[in-house]
């Protein structure tokens, strides 16, 4: 089985390094090697740096287009190190004959859905700011640094899927939230089964003095939350973003804290990633930005690392791995 295999982590940047034992199960497969590319890179010049390797395990970068399968005949698997897989061609890797799947969606839930509480409360308490004068030796300014309590509050929740449905809860029973839920794809007793009311988008943007959102990114909401969706929410609204950063139109947001509409943000994702340190968020002190680090917990990593791990088994034996969302390969037995 060893010489049959070449596996390739791409732009994953901790698979394996804090569960070792997850790298050593591929490597008693066949070759492993990590690869970092850039975002952008066209599929025809990753099908050939990739060149050779049959299974990958991918991270939310790079996209794997057509193009890339249209040069990349090989590919038994593409395992995703995380629930998404918008930036994966299925109809594409179908024709190619390539396995596609995901870790299963409970893993990242607990993670993903504290982390964008835990980031949202950030700013409304205005914590680094705070931390930061201690670091400066200037505890006694410390009144400037008067915030808004979460507790209470109507907040909205854009997309009531595995991570959402999570934040609802946490929403509704640990801060007595009235939560507004906005997610087409769910009706109106799966919502109040979390906590929250279901309501359309605009009736969420006018009530809600908090918005996290938790949608997953597809063609039909890329920027749906631009100009005039902005124009309908409250003065002085939060936001929390740990979904994906082009469900935000970036400069329309960028518009909004300059003008004073938005009191804090807080977002672990951009429209482009990885971020820079000149990115125009970073000139607002309330804005926090976190580096995709939502499903960083030792728990999420643990059992993220061990589904990929076993993927790779699976397809080294010609078996489907669990969570495939494209099934079908010429590979399978």
């Amino acid at each position: 089985m060893s010489g049959k295999n070449k596996i390739a982590i791409v732009n994953s940047s901790s698979f394996g390094k804090v569960f070792p034992d997850h790298l050593e199960r591929l490597q008693r497969l066949g070759e492993v090697q990590s690869f970092t590319f850039d975002g952008d890179i066209d599929g025809k010049t990753l099908a050939e740096e990739l060149k050779g390797f049959n299974m990958i395990i991918a991270s939310v970068t790079p996209f794997f287009t057509q193009e890339f399968f249209d040069h990349k005949d090989e590919l038994k698997l593409i395992t995703r190190h995380g629930i998404g897989y918008n930036n994966i061609d299925l109809e594409a890797a179908k024709k190619h004959n390539t396995i596609v799947s995901i870790v299963p969606a409970l893993i990242e839930r607990d993670a993903v859905a504290e982390n964008n509480i835990t980031n949202l409360l950030n700013v409304m308490r205005q914590t680094n700011l705070s931390y930061q004068s201690v670091v400066q030796d200037k505890w006694e300014e410390r009144a400037q640094f008067v915030g808004h309590a979460l507790g209470g509050k109507t907040a909205g929740v854009i997309g009531i899927g595995n991570i959402g449905s999570r934040v609802a809860e946490i929403l509704h029973y640990g801060f007595r939230c009235e939560v507004l839920g906005y997610d087409p794809n769910k009706d109106k007793v799966e919502i109040e089964a979390f906590g929250a009311k279901k309501v359309e988008l605009d009736e969420l943007l006018e009530k809600a003095d908090v918005i996290c959102i938790c949608a997953s990114l597809t063609d039909d909401n890329y920027h749906m939350l631009s100009k005039e969706e902005f124009s309908k929410m409250k003065d002085n609204i939060y936001l929390s973003n740990t979904a994906r950063g082009a469900l935000i139109e970036e400069d329309a947001l960028i518009h909004e804290l300059e003008a004073g509409k938005i009191a804090g943000f807080a977002t672990d994702v951009l429209e482009v990633e990885p971020g820079n340190a000149d990115h125009p968020f970073l000139e607002f002190e309330n804005v926090i930005i976190t580096p995709h680090t939502s499903a960083y917990t030792m728990e999420c990593l643990e059992g993220m690392g061990d589904k990929c791990a076993t993927d790779c088994e699976r397809s080294a034996e010609g078996l489907l791995p669990k969570r495939s969302v494209q099934k079908i390969s010429s590979y399978l037995k």
